[in-house]
């Protein structure tokens, strides 16, 4: 009996160490480089700040909508870190000319086709995929790690430009 339970205690401590080095070495964060987990929590002390001045930035405009920034870390967009605040509202009301449209998704749709094509939302460089509405509004920019991304929805698209550049100038010097 008392071999039985050393050979089960053995048993699964072999298991739970081969478990172990299993999802270490599966775990995503593992794969990613030391400068990019770095530049991810760089990024996530730093998203309020772009968003308080997207906030400002619309708010001296006078629009309302929602504002989202990412980081892309690196050449390719494997992963994103990104962080959204409602400005106003975070859907248009039956008062208003384009009542019904869901702001968040606007936002997050010029937001992914950045992070697909590097360019700025709406830029024509391909037609919209399924999902993406080609709008303009978002602002992305190469930065030492990796592209910061911004996207504003609810003013007119020159307007959303402007807060959504905003966004990007206050991350920009930081990765």
């Amino acid at each position: 009996m008392k071999n039985l339970f050393l050979l089960l205690g053995f048993a699964v401590l072999t298991f739970t160490s081969q478990v172990s080095a299993q999802v270490k070495t599966n775990d995503p964060v593992q794969v990613q480089s030391d400068a990019a987990v770095q530049s991810i929590k760089v990024f996530n002390d730093l998203a309020d700040k772009a968003l308080l001045a997207m906030k400002q930035r619309a708010e001296e405009l006078k629009i309302k909508g929602v504002a989202v920034v990412a980081y892309v870390p690196g050449e390719e967009t494997t992963s994103w870190s990104s962080k959204m605040m409602v400005v106003g509202h975070l859907k248009t009301d039956s008062s208003t000319n384009n009542a019904g449209q869901n702001l968040l998704a606007i936002a997050y749709s010029k937001a992914s086709e950045m992070a697909d094509t590097f360019k700025p939302s709406g830029s024509g460089v391909r037609k919209p995929m399924k999902g993406e509405f080609g709008y303009q509004g978002g602002w992305i920019a190469e930065g030492k790690t990796g592209h910061i991304i911004a996207a504003f929805s609810g003013g007119r698209s020159e307007e959303d430009v402007q807060v959504s550049k905003a966004g990007v100038e206050a991350l920009a010097g930081s990765l």
